[in-house]
């Protein structure tokens, strides 16, 4: 096999060549107990202590299906517009990992529990693209492999591996797409798009967070190239585990720029799994893929059938929550926010910490203003999301209630947010901490607005010729003064009072 590490530059790979994308996630459900067993899901156990004959595959074990892990799945299979089976079963799905205890996995073949879906996607810029789903199975999750040793954590250069079986058995749907056509030059667009969207589904049905850089959900990203839309498929790659909404997008341009490298350079693309490397946005071989008959599926003689009552599936349909797209339009009409700023609140996602502080008492201007603002900048620099900072929407309502009554200026307000994010405490106790509470007392307001006048006659003199912009310079001595903790508005209108001068 030929190795090419020259990529093609984006624009001439899509100058002759159509992508064509199939994605595949892995959602972790967040039940109690196991797939097939009753071991505890809970992260952070002492390794292997979560474990039982089941999830070992020790002879003679039997396992029993979850039936929150079922109901879960056919949440998930309504909300993307999944047909829901009548009847379905599970399936052996036979090959040799170290971190699979029992030589398969437990998973969905030829009859998955929700089958011919669709998910709508908005772009940035509005447009919206319709990504086809193909299924979604349920199967359980391995385990994990520590190798160590070595300078980079794979299994290339370590001494020896370690192998911890808690996340042996945990509950995982597979979402499938069909192939993903006619995106052309926006296909890493529409796969992060897709990505998102779906993330967001599942956070509101309840069945997972789906926080990607804790592996609760994670993307295959399978793609190929062919010389035009009227052409067969080509051979695909799949790059595994893209744990990222940043990631997803990279992984895409970066296969379809590779891709283009091999073809135009007289090479064939190899059918194979492929790493991807957050540093540089680069993936690497992984091993040759296996088509579904290389791994001898056979139903699973231990599970009885799934066959989900009709009456209980529409119980679920019509318990399920409002969609996130539509109850993004309509927040969207509520706040009076443009569809940009919208998709700019999604991309920081903010979207349920200003729902929560709005909810607490805050006013939606306000609420936005401090978690796209001073929140998002913090967010950014710790390189997580906003709703992962140790900040409460409750706290943030706290601080907009506290500059709504006078008692901050924004300037106060954010030494007060960064005071609860260290750890100080409340937003009241920070105020009183730090001693941040506006000068509001206009005795010692008048006494250094006076002082101002008087060490800035210069200035006084103008101000009372008419030009009432210098003003401003005043009001910077008073703030200086008193350390930023005087109300800006009412030093102003002190100032023209004390100098005799009408602002109009």
């Amino acid at each position: 096999m030929t190795t090419f590490t020259e990529l093609l530059s984006y624009e001439d790979a899509l100058a002759s060549f159509d992508p064509v994308m199939g994605l595949e996630v892995h959602v972790e459900l967040g039940t109690r107990t196991k797939m097939f067993c009753g071991c505890s899901t809970e992260l952070g156990a002492e390794p292997n202590s979560q474990t039982c004959p089941v999830c070992l595959g020790l002879p003679g074990a039997l396992p029993v299906v979850n039936e929150i892990g079922i109901e879960s799945a056919i949440k998930i299979g309504l909300a993307l517009n999944c047909e829901i089976a009548e009847w379905c079963r599970f399936a052996r799905k036979n090959y040799f990992y170290p971190d699979m205890p029992k030589n398969f996995q437990t998973s969905q073949y030829d009859e998955p529990i929700a089958f011919n879906g669709f998910l709508d996607v908005q772009l940035e810029d509005g447009e919206i693209f319709r990504v086809e789903i193909e299924r979604a199975h349920m199967e359980e999750d391995t385990g994990k492999s520590l190798h160590v040793g070595g300078a980079t954590g794979r299994i290339h250069g370590a001494s020896h591996s370690l192998l911890d079986y808690n996340r042996a058995g945990i509950p995982l749907i597979e979402i499938v797409t069909k192939p993903i056509e006619g995106a052309g030059e926006r296909a890493p667009e529409v796969a992060k798009a897709y990505v998102a969207e779906l993330r967001e589904v599942i956070k509101a049905l309840g069945v997972s967070e789906a926080r990607m850089d804790k592996g609760q959900m994670r993307c295959d990203v399978n793609l190929s190239l062919r010389p035009s839309p009227e052409a067969p498929l080509g051979t695909r790659s799949e790059t595994k585990n893209v744990n990222s909404l940043r990631s997803v997008e990279r992984a895409a341009r970066y296969e379809i720029q590779r891709h283009a490298a091999v073809l135009t350079s007289g090479g064939s693309i190899v059918q194979e799994t492929r790493h991807f490397h957050e540093e540089d946005g680069s993936t690497t071989a992984g091993r040759i893929k296996d088509n579904a008959e290389d791994y001898r599926y056979f139903p699973e003689p231990d599970l009885v059938p799934v066959a989900p009552a009709r009456t209980w599936v529409e119980e679920l349909r019509g318990g399920l929550p409002e969609m996130p797209r539509t109850r993004r339009n309509r927040l969207r009409e509520e706040w009076g926010v443009t569809e940009h700023d919208m998709q700019s609140i999604l991309n920081a996602g903010a979207v349920d910490s200003i729902v929560a502080t709005t909810e607490a008492g805050a006013d939606p201007a306000a609420a936005r203003k401090w978690w796209m603002g001073e929140l998002a900048r913090n967010a950014n620099e710790q390189g997580v999301v906003v709703d992962e900072l140790p900040i409460t929407p409750a706290q943030v309502a706290r601080v907009a209630a506290l500059v709504a009554a006078g008692e901050l200026n924004d300037k106060l307000a954010r030494q007060v947010l960064e005071g609860v994010l260290a750890g100080e405490g409340t937003p009241d106790e920070v105020v009183e901490k730090r001693g941040l509470k506006v000068v509001s007392d206009e005795g010692a307001l008048g006494a250094a607005v006076d002082e101002a006048i008087a060490g800035n006659a210069a200035i006084a003199d103008k101000i009372r010729g008419g030009k009432v912009a210098a003003v401003g310079a005043l009001v910077g001595a008073v703030m200086k003064t008193t350390r930023g903790q005087a109300d800006a508005a009412r030093v102003k209108e002190l100032i023209l009072e004390r100098l005799g001068v009408s602002e109009g």
